[in-house]
């Protein structure tokens, strides 16, 4: 073995020690130590002899790990698909489209004063009273519109296997 190679090897305990301290975990530093030493090795011709070995290969071990963390920083975190399986999947809306399709046919199949009724109370969620001044016609009418528009809707989409209305007052 080489001069630099005994020399080197005297230095590993400490490089050991202040990279598990650096990684928190043995492994980790295992191999931070293990790539510091192939680049020494690798670089041995650029040590300049009668300098400080020790100083060189702890700068080397800090520029490795400076560089491994910013690649880690640059990479997205790696996440196991298991894990996250329940989130990706995106559940089906093509009934719920269907359903949505369907009520609109309904709803257009309306005659105008129900349709404008039933628009301005289910969808624009005015009151009754609003709508009544609106409108221009009494509350009494507002609500009979609004229950015939319903009923039919209702009646539609049962005839169809659709949906059923919710009460909106």
């Amino acid at each position: 073995m080489s001069k630099f190679g005994v020399d080197l090897e005297v230095h590993i305990a400490s490089l050991r020690r202040y990279a598990r301290a650096l990684m928190r975990n043995s492994a980790d530093a295992e191999d931070l130590v293990q790539e510091a030493l192939t680049r020494a090795v690798a670089r041995a011709d650029s040590f300049q002899a009668g300098t400080n070995l020790r100083a060189w290969l702890f700068t080397i071990l800090h520029n490795v790990h400076v560089n491994q963390v910013r690649s880690k920083a640059a990479r997205p975190q790696e996440v196991d698909v298991d894990d996250v399986e329940s989130k990706l999947v995106t559940p089906a809306r093509q009934e719920e489209r269907v359903e949505l399709r369907e009520m609109m046919r309904a709803v257009d199949e309306l005659p105008e004063e129900q349709r404008k009724v039933l628009l301005l109370v289910a969808l624009e969620g005015l009151k009754y009273d609003e709508v009544a001044d609106m409108l221009g016609v009494p509350i009494g009418t507002v609500m009979s519109r609004l229950s015939r528009a319903r009923e039919a809707v209702r009646a539609k989409l049962a005839n169809e296997g659709g949906v059923t209305l919710r009460r909106v007052k």
